[in-house]
């Protein structure tokens, strides 16, 4: 009996190690005239003091969603607690490649992320609110996104990263809707060439961004991680890149989002 008290004890313990709170904020888009859901994920710590924290934003891939990150990684609440810091997952439509799309005013993502949903969360959330306590993240389409982002938006992220990304966007001109967004690539070429991560690295001067990106090594997308890799190293742009055995998956980001989450803490410590 003594042994079965004692486990339980332990096991409860254990559960109150990791208490981090899901809530869903929905925040209206004036910009596109409709509400967006995200999650928000605040450490245990959050709700016993109160003290403003760093934010995490996490960027989902096509066909994603809010939820998505929370299904694919649901370690996701423990590293909340683990790094004590706010993570937001916001809701970037299946396909808006996180842009601002020149073709379509209802996809107006780069705005939203960058400008409605920083600004919201700032407001709503005891947090830190300046670049030096803002990473932002993401998988696939979603790496895309906060590379994209945070190259032109580096007053607003600090630190940033990408997994498995699309940082191409170019070879793909029938996936995943980018047509949608940017129109055809034989019409119109220029904003193709002007939306894709691989043509903003001129946005960079080594010391307005800190940023990691990492591919596996069967990925579709790991030539062109290889390409930015090589092209950053040319114009001796600091940057953290790692290849490793895995592929477009699930289990895949699950162990990226670890090391990620390790270069985030690093930065907001330093």
């Amino acid at each position: 009996m003594k042994k079965l008290v004692g486990f339980l004890f332990v096991f409860c313990a254990s559960l109150s190690l990791y208490a981090s709170k899901i809530d869903t904020l929905v925040v209206h888009s004036t910009t596109m005239n409709k509400d967006i859901k995200n999650v928000v994920i605040t450490p245990d710590s959050y709700q016993k003091n109160g003290k403003r924290l760093a934010v995490v934003y996490l960027l989902h891939g096509a066909g994603g969603n809010h939820t998505a990150w929370l299904r694919k990684a649901p370690k996701i609440k423990v590293y909340a607690d683990l790094y004590n810091v706010i993570i937001v997952c916001p809701d970037g439509h299946k396909t808006s490649w996180y842009f601002d799309s020149p073709v379509d005013n209802s996809m107006q993502y780069e705005t939203y992320i960058s400008r409605e949903l920083v600004t919201q969360i700032d407001n709503k959330y005891n947090t830190i609110a300046d670049k030096n306590h803002r990473a932002i993240s993401g998988l696939s389409m979603g790496g895309h996104g906060a590379l994209y982002l945070a190259f032109k938006h580096s007053d607003i992220w600090g630190v940033a990263g990408s997994m498995s990304g699309g940082l191409d966007i170019r070879p793909f001109p029938l996936r995943w809707s980018i047509s949608e967004r940017l129109g055809t690539y034989a019409q119109n070429p220029q904003n193709w060439e002007q939306n894709t991560v691989i043509n903003l690295v001129h946005l960079l001067n080594g010391k307005n961004l800190k940023f990691l990106f990492d591919c596996g090594v069967d990925d579709f997308f790991y030539d062109a991680n290889v390409r930015l890799h090589k092209k950053l190293v040319e114009r001796n742009i600091p940057h953290d890149y790692i290849e490793r055995p895995g592929g477009h998956t699930n289990a895949y980001w699950a162990n990226s989002i670890k090391y990620h989450m390790v270069f985030f803490n690093d930065f907001f410590n330093n």
